[in-house]
């Protein structure tokens, strides 16, 4: 056979077979019958795909915003939950198409705006002025170089190089901006009054009526979804450290950081005020300093105190022959400071003004600057080196513990066994939180994530507070599940009771409004059921002295024909009704609108019709672009 396939093989037909092969062999390339192709991305929009590396960076950068702003209330759960990943994917989704859109229309984000923008940034800034040394520094904080934070910022202007060219084109004109100002402010009266509530006449419920509506309403009377965890907690509190600083080790930290105990200059000083009047006349401020110089002239140090007591006008220290203690530079104004400081040791000044008048200054004493003694702060630096080696060996034995949990997702033993931490455990509770560390919201957030609910996994490590962190994992998992009827069978009845009476107060409000349709005076409708009327003219929509309801009623109602009102029976927040009239509707006052309110509306409806014209567009685009989403690897 193979001898039979060699002569077939001879001749010009096997040149040209062979030719065929080679050629798709080539053309197709031989790692195709070697290698298969993994599709990875997320979202494929024309031709660029979105990775999921980006998907799960967009996410987590979304995570971690929320986070910062909702602190305590964050649900990290809603970013597991399929609707919010599929909206994250689709802004990423319009991103690119308008990125793709710009650049095919010959758009590009010109360098002159690309440096606008980054120094427009107030943590690159010196003084309101973009600092070269800032952005290198804020760079380095954020892990990134120059290139690639540039990058990012020239695709992020890139996005919304459209929007921008849409919502510079919109144009509101007074028309529409006065159809706005005439519906949100305009003017209606009405007339209503509470319809009492009707008293029950029938309170028999049985036993058949309370299963049966139990059966129909379980959701209303079902025990919440319940979980228990087990913790390893880690407390700075609680950790014992190997042994007290020894004092060679406390005074080598002193001269180490000795400047920090180094105390200011200061400077014993007594005075004597010359009082200088506000709105002083210049003959005043001349005759106040020449009492000042006078008295100058005349001080010395054995005198000083006795001239402070009979010429000072400061009343708080010539008794005290002027004394104003031990003074620290920046404690009085400049001039005052520049003089005192400038004196020797037992030196009267020449005065010096201030806003209260002219000071003539006495030195009497000064200590210059020098450290505290070891002894005065040795507690201080024991007490430092303690809190410090606590935070190191509480970071320490975090790090480790979030490492081990992490190696051995499925179970704390682990961990507890080579850390030699207790495991330790919370009673059931629910989504609104137990008691103990289970009343700490982030706690009971990641117990109910679905990583540690639905998977089994260990959480992450939870700060509960400074130097106070727990990892946990699921101990029990109790699903909702309805109370049986007996704990709630005084519920049901009075559900049962609590509808009568709201279908009774339904019934009777709708015959009431029955009445006033047919014709009858609402005036003698309310009297008849011990009602009266209430009327309120020229109310607008954002009027918070009547009931939500009514206003929202009120507004919902068609205009009324001469001397024909429109009438409805509202349901309230508290389960009874009222019955509304709308006796006439007037258009707004434009008149009356202020001019930064026309603005401020006009910006805003440029927006949004900017906003509603660039989604238009997208939509298009989508259309004619072929968009593929993976959904399993979101």
């Amino acid at each position: 056979m193979l001898q039979a396939l060699r002569t077939k093989l001879h001749g010009w037909p096997s040149i040209v077979i062979l030719g065929i092969c080679v050629f798709a062999i080539s053309f197709f390339g031989i790692e195709s019958y070697f290698m298969s192709q993994t599709e990875t991305f997320v979202a494929k929009v024309g031709k660029h795909e979105i990775s999921q590396q980006e998907f799960q960076n967009r996410l987590n950068l979304l995570r971690q915003q929320t986070s910062a702003q909702q602190g305590d209330q964050f649900d990290p759960s809603v970013f597991e939950k399929p609707e919010t990943k599929q909206r994250v994917l689709d802004a990423m989704i319009d991103q690119q198409l308008l990125t793709q859109a710009a650049t095919d229309l010959g758009m590009r984000v010109s360098d002159q705006a690309l440096r606008d923008t980054i120094a427009g940034i107030p943590g690159v800034q010196v003084n309101g002025k973009f600092d070269p040394a800032m952005y290198r520094a804020w760079l380095a904080g954020q892990g990134k170089t120059s290139n690639q934070f540039e990058g990012e910022v020239r695709n992020e202007l890139s996005i919304t190089q459209i929007p921008g060219a849409i919502g510079a084109n919109t144009i509101v004109t007074d028309a529409e901006l006065n159809r706005y100002l005439n519906l949100s402010m305009q003017r209606r009266d009405l007339r209503y009054f509470s319809v009492p509530r009707p008293a029950l006449t029938d309170s028999n419920v049985d036993d058949a009526q309370v299963d049966a509506y139990y059966k129909a309403h379980q959701a209303d009377f079902m025990n919440p979804e319940q979980v228990s965890v087990k913790y390893i907690e880690v407390n700075g509190s609680d950790l014992k450290l190997d042994a007290q600083p020894s004092d060679a080790d406390l005074k080598k930290r002193y001269d180490d950081e000795k400047q920090r105990f180094v105390q200011p200059e200061q400077r014993l000083v007594s005075h004597i005020l010359i009082n200088v009047p506000k709105n002083a006349t210049p003959e005043q401020q001349k005759a106040a300093l020449a009492k000042a110089e006078q008295i100058a002239s005349e001080a010395k140090p054995d005198n000083f105190a006795k001239l402070a007591e009979q010429s000072s006008d400061d009343l708080g220290s010539k008794r005290s022959g002027g004394d104003l203690g031990w003074l620290e530079k920046g404690v009085a104004n400049a001039a005052f400071d520049d003089a005192l400081f400038s004196l020797q040791k037992g030196q009267v000044s020449k005065p010096v003004l201030s806003d209260e008048g002219y000071h003539v200054l006495w030195l009497r004493d000064l200590r210059s600057g020098q450290a505290k003694p070891f002894e005065e702060v040795r507690d201080q630096l024991a007490k430092e080196v303690m809190t410090g080696e606590r935070d190191r060996k509480f970071n320490e034995l975090a790090g480790k513990l979030t490492d081990s949990a992490y190696q051995n997702p499925s179970s704390l033993e682990p961990a507890a066994q080579a850390l030699g931490l207790p495991i330790k455990s919370t009673e059931l509770f629910s989504r609104q939180g137990g008691s103990g560390i289970a009343s700490n919201p982030k706690l009971v957030q990641a117990a109910f994530a679905d990583d540690v609910l639905a998977q089994g996994n260990n959480s992450g490590l939870i700060e509960l507070g400074p130097d106070h962190s727990v990892i946990i994992h699921i101990d029990k998992h109790v699903s909702a599940a309805a109370k049986p009827l007996a704990e709630v069978h005084d519920a049901v009845r009075q559900k049962i009771l609590d509808e009568r009476i709201a279908a009774a107060a339904k019934a009777k409000s709708d015959a009431l409004l029955a009445r006033v349709q047919k014709g009858e005076d609402m005036t003698a409708v309310a009297a008849s059921v011990g009602a009266a009327i209430k009327s309120a003219s020229e109310i607008t929509r954002g009027q918070s002295d009547i009931a939500p309801a009514l206003i929202s009623e009120a507004f919902t109602l068609p205009h009324p024909a001469s001397g024909k009102p429109q009438f409805a029976s509202v349901a309230e927040q508290d389960g009874s009704y009222a019955l509304l009239a709308v006796d006439k509707v007037q258009d707004a006052d434009l008149a009356k609108a202020p001019a930064e309110l026309r603005t401020g509306l006009r910006q805003q409806m440029v927006q949004a019709y900017g906003g509603s014209a660039t989604q238009e567009f997208i939509d298009a685009l989508k259309a004619k672009t072929e968009i593929k989403i993976a959904k399993d690897r979101m």
